[in-house]
């Protein structure tokens, strides 16, 4: 069975979190862009927050879609150091794609938050939502980052992954909620049936339906 899209994913995977919802100790971070539409899903069923959390692969160069690792806020940088030794990519090279999506990681900051400060996540459970697990060096590097921020428990959330790299996961998250593990994997988009890119627009727009949700919620409470 596939998703119908990312919303419909994100549903589904909301209700595997039901031990979550209601807390104020919780928060939703995604990973954008695809993994917005997923979480936003997510923070809204459990009635939690909803912010971002920038990462970025590091794509072969001439092979973007093949990570040779990944970074993350917080100067975290994952380097896949086998495939790199295998293909034979020189550091400088590595460095060079390295810089350029740091240069990324920083617009997507300034237009996904407007000003807006990272949340603070020490002491928090967060719920770490992408749209699915390939590789997992982006959600790696992302789990990194956020232990420097000491959150007391971080749990990853997606729709379908590959099994092994669901498994790996478990070794430096504290949960991995992974709701299907196809065996043949191949890849994430192969099990929506909608997987259209998500934009600047989108995530942005999400973004703050989110926080003028929660804003009124927290008003009415």
């Amino acid at each position: 069975m596939r998703f119908k899209d990312r919303h419909d994913a994100g549903r589904r995977l909301a209700a595997a979190l039901g031990q979550y919802a209601g807390r104020s100790d919780v928060i939703v971070l995604a990973l954008p862009r695809g993994g917005v539409p997923v979480a936003h899903e997510v923070a809204q069923a459990l009635s939690v927050s909803l912010d971002v959390f920038l990462v970025r692969k590091l794509g072969v160069p001439g092979h973007g879609e093949l990570a040779m690792g990944a970074i993350a806020a917080g100067g975290i940088e994952v380097l896949s150091e086998d495939l790199i030794r295998e293909l034979g990519i020189p550091s400088a090279l590595v460095q060079q794609v390295a810089v350029r999506e740091r240069l990324e990681l920083d617009r997507r900051d300034r237009v996904y938050r407007s000003g807006r400060q990272p949340p603070a996540v020490r002491d928090r459970t967060v719920l770490l939502v992408d749209d699915g697990l390939a590789t997992g060096s982006t959600m790696q590097a992302a789990t990194l980052a956020l232990r420097q921020q000491a959150p007391a428990r971080i749990v990853i959330a997606v729709p379908v992954g590959a099994s092994e790299t669901c498994t790996r996961l478990r070794a430096v998250a504290d949960e991995v909620v992974c709701l299907r593990m196809p065996e043949p994997f191949t890849a994430v988009g192969l099990w929506y049936e909608d997987f259209d890119q998500t934009s600047d627009e989108e995530v942005a727009r999400l973004l703050s339906d989110a926080s003028l949700s929660k804003s009124a919620a927290t008003k009415a409470g």
